[in-house]
């Protein structure tokens, strides 16, 4: 079949946009080519509002046919988190034939080039980029975000994120140039004289394992690494979230037949009920890279077990907020209580402990106490979600009958600060919506091990749930979070201190144990929010994760180069 793309045509489109993208990254600067506001679409052929939501409801209860090799049956089940059944089928594959079908394109993706490959995966964000209001609604309605937070986390925020990892992919790549000559002298002999040339050579298949909160936020880093360093890539979405990344799939393979290349470098895994492919297709010899997001369970699973393959985790952690003094004590309150809210604290970032000296903490209001800053932090989050419609465009809904189950479990763990509350969604009766619980427990030196509180709050509690632990002074503040981040990961660290030594302290502990760190956040940004170009989401550094969204590292190993030297 003729390309009715070619490389030049998609160099002078999207090379423009991909130059700003390494200068983002290496300057660190604010810069996104996909805009948030919803009203931003409808323009050069991408969908607005009503067409989005037209074709989200279009696919609903039919079969997503991608034309794959070795389809044996047809799968689905989904149930909307808001109730809705969505009934969209999906192709099951039979691995045995799928797999050799993905290795069978690599020879000429890898071939092409990183220019043209990155390219051609800009024009894949592009097209995904032009549906924005159509993948909003299959978030919302596979993960339970509030739309807003689904059209920005699911549509500009994880495509920025996909963009990232295409410009560190071209970087890494580029680093050592296509040929050299190589000439040595001998005195007065004839120098020594090699023509060499480097090639880009891919790992194998790359499996992305799909998570159910964030199916393209999480999903997209990966699958663009991958397939910008030239690697076949099989998505195999989490049984309850597979809309997104099916769609995502289907427009990859439109592109890549358009561009030239075989569609089957990009292909879908969906499972049925209880199957639990993933394990299967990790340990396959033909997969030979891995990105999972998901439990530490499974996380150290896969790293055990799938040794044939470069394994990169984001895995359960315990975020922790020091709280020792503040010059904007409304505004750490707001701040603080927003970030509890937020999707129902149903993102790996979100704080779970807020270490706060049981004698209290200054600030611009006064000397505050422990219970006077846990009943301020509660009325904070009352105030924030007391209408109903407010709380349910922040809360989105609960994702899955676990979330909601530990909820209620962690009201029985001490004393509460801050109850749970139900919100009915008129739009979706069907939804389950929470707001948050604060749970008091003491944090003391002597309680530190084997207590019913540190066996609490020294795990995750994924969820609408938090704990304001007592400590005795902020050096213990200290030591309780370097212990809970080497013991337990973190993907996200909060503080908020006006003492330079307390704060030089807890800058110390992040730095030795690789957490990323917010300092004193009283505004419109949130300990629980990074932005793709600038901010590291994860470190790499600690158990919570062993890569991080998105550096060198994150793409540097997908490939390796191949040196062919010849006699000049």
């Amino acid at each position: 079949m003729a390309a009715e793309l070619t490389a030049h045509d998609l160099i002078a489109r999207h090379r423009p946009t991909l130059d700003q993208a390494l200068e983002a990254i290496r300057t660190r600067a604010y810069w996104s080519p996909h805009p948030e506001h919803p009203k931003a679409y409808g323009e050069q052929g991408s969908l607005d509002a009503a067409a989005g939501k037209a074709a989200f409801d279009a696919v609903l209860g039919t079969r997503i046919d991608l034309g794959q090799p070795g389809t044996d049956d047809w799968v689905g089940g989904e149930v909307s988190p808001y109730g809705i059944e969505l009934g969209v089928t999906y192709p099951h594959a039979d691995p045995d034939v799928l797999l050799p079908a993905m290795k069978a394109g690599q020879h000429a993706w890898r071939d092409a080039g990183a220019e043209t490959r990155a390219v051609v995966c800009l024009e894949i964000l592009k097209r995904i980029s032009d549906r924005t209001h159509e993948f909003a609604h299959a978030v919302m309605h596979t993960s339970g975000q509030a739309f807003m937070m689904a059209l920005q986390a699911g549509g500009p925020h994880a495509q920025d994120r996909g963009l990232e990892a295409v410009a560190y992919a071209y970087v890494e790549q580029v680093r050592t140039p296509d040929a050299a000559e190589w000439t040595k002298p001998q005195g007065k002999r004839d120098p020594l004289a090699l023509t060499k040339r480097f090639t880009p050579v891919p790992r194998g298949i790359g499996l992305v394992i799909g998570c159910n909160t964030f199916p393209t936020w999480n999903g997209y880093p990966g699958l663009f690494a991958s397939l910008a360093t030239g690697n076949a890539v099989l998505v195999k979405p989490h049984p309850h979230a597979v809309l997104p990344l099916a769609l995502t799939v289907r427009i990859a393979r439109e592109v890549l037949t358009e561009a030239g290349f075989d569609p089957n470098l990009v292909a879908l895994a969906a499972e049925r009920p209880g199957e639990g492919i993933a394990k299967t297709l990790a340990t396959r010899p033909e997969i030979r890279i891995i990105d999972y997001t998901g439990s530490t369970s499974f996380g150290d699973w896969l790293e055990a077990n799938a040794r044939q393959a470069q394994v990169y985790t984001e895995k359960a952690g315990v975020n922790t907020v020091v709280v020792e003094s503040t010059d904007d004590y409304k505004g750490m309150l707001s701040n603080l209580a927003f970030s509890l809210s937020l999707y129902s604290g149903q993102m790996c970032t979100t704080p779970q402990n807020l270490l706060i000296p049981r004698d209290g903490i200054r600030t611009d209001q006064g000397h505050k106490t422990f219970d006077e800053v846990t009943a301020d932090l509660a009325r904070a989050v009352d105030g924030l979600l007391g209408d109903d419609a407010r709380a349910n465009a922040l809360l989105g809904a609960i994702v899955n009958p676990d979330v909601k189950a530990r909820l209620e479990a962690a009201a029985g763990l001490g004393e509460v600060a801050l109850a749970s509350r139900e919100i009915t969604n008129p739009d979706f009766p069907g939804a389950v919506v929470r707001t948050p619980v604060i749970v008091k427990l003491d944090g003391a030196r002597k309680f530190w091990e084997g207590t019913e509180d540190e066996a609490a709050y020294m795990s995750e509690c994924f969820g609408p749930v938090s704990f304001a632990v007592a400590v005795d002074s902020v050096a213990d503040a200290v030591e309780l979070l370097r212990r809970t981040v080497r013991e337990k990961g973190a993907m996200t660290v909060g503080a908020y201190t006006t003492d330079p030594e307390a704060e030089r302290a807890i800058e110390e502990v992040c730095l030795e144990e690789a957490a990323q760190l917010s300092l004193n956040l009283t505004g419109g940004v949130y300990v629980n929010q990074t932005a793709a170009f600038s901010d590291f989401h994860g470190s790499g550094g600690n158990p919570a994760a062993n890569a991080a969204l998105t550096d060198g590292a994150f793409v540097a190993n997908r490939f390796r180069v191949v040196e062919v030297r010849r006699e000049a």
